[in-house]
C-alpha cells in the first residue's frame, strides 16, 4: 500500500514531484514567461498558476513528456490566454499607430527602397554562437518591448515558439494577409531598433 505522505505521480517512465517543481523549474518557466509577455508581475503569476494547475492536473500526467516540458506546455497555453483576452485591446492599440508612421521614414515612397539611414546592415553577430551575447539579448528584449504588444504576440508565437500561421491566426483572431503584414512590420522595426541601438553600442 502507498504511503499517505508520498504525493510523487508516476505515469509512463516519467515521474512527477511536486515539492521539486520550485527549486527545478521556477526561474525556468519565469525566463520563458517574461521573455513573451515583457510584464514582471505578470510573468510572475502565471508561473505560480501553471504550478497551481499542474497539481490539479497531476493524475492526467501520462509521462510521455518530461515534467520540464509538462509544465512548459502548460505555460505556453496561459500565455497564449493572455495573447487572447488582449487581441480586442490590441487592435486598438495607439502603439501601432505610432510604429506604423515611424516606418513611413523606412522606405523612399517612389520606388520602395531602403532609405539610406535605415539600410539592413550586419549586425556582426552572423556566427553559430553569437546570439549567446548577453549585451545583444538585451539589446534585443528591449527592442521587442517597444514592439506594439499585438506585433510582439504574433512575431513572439511565430519566431520562438514556431507556431503555425494557421493557428497564430486563429488564436488571436487576425486573418491571414494582416498576420503577414504585421509580420513583415514587426521585423523592420526590430531590424530599425537593432541597427540604431547595437551597431551604434
Amino acid at each position: 500500500m502507498q504511503q499517505e505522505h508520498d504525493k510523487t505521480t508516476i505515469r509512463g517512465n516519467e515521474k512527477l514531484d511536486p515539492h521539486l517543481w520550485v527549486s527545478k523549474y521556477a526561474d525556468y518557466l519565469y525566463s520563458y514567461a517574461i521573455l513573451r509577455i515583457e510584464d514582471v508581475d505578470l510573468a510572475r503569476d502565471l508561473v505560480q498558476e501553471t504550478f497551481l494547475a499542474a497539481l490539479e492536473r497531476s493524475a492526467k500526467f501520462e509521462g510521455r513528456s518530461s515534467e520540464k516540458t509538462w509544465l512548459t506546455s502548460i505555460l505556453k497555453n496561459k500565455i497564449i490566454d493572455v495573447y487572447r483576452q488582449k487581441s480586442s485591446a490590441f487592435a486598438k492599440d495607439t502603439d501601432i499607430i505610432k510604429a506604423e508612421q515611424e516606418q513611413n521614414d523606412f522606405f523612399d515612397h517612389e520606388n520602395g527602397h531602403w532609405n539610406h539611414e535605415h539600410r539592413p546592415k550586419e549586425f556582426g553577430i552572423e556566427q553559430a554562437d553569437a546570439l549567446e551575447n548577453k549585451e545583444f539579448q538585451q539589446i534585443l528584449r528591449a527592442c521587442m518591448k517597444k514592439l506594439p504588444k499585438l506585433w510582439l504576440a504574433v512575431f513572439t508565437m511565430k519566431h520562438m515558439d514556431d507556431e503555425s500561421t494557421a493557428y497564430i491566426c486563429s488564436e488571436l483572431r487576425v486573418s491571414s494577409s494582416n498576420f503577414w503584414v504585421i509580420i513583415h512590420r514587426a521585423k523592420v522595426n526590430l531590424r530599425s531598433c537593432l541597427q540604431k541601438n547595437w551597431l551604434q553600442n
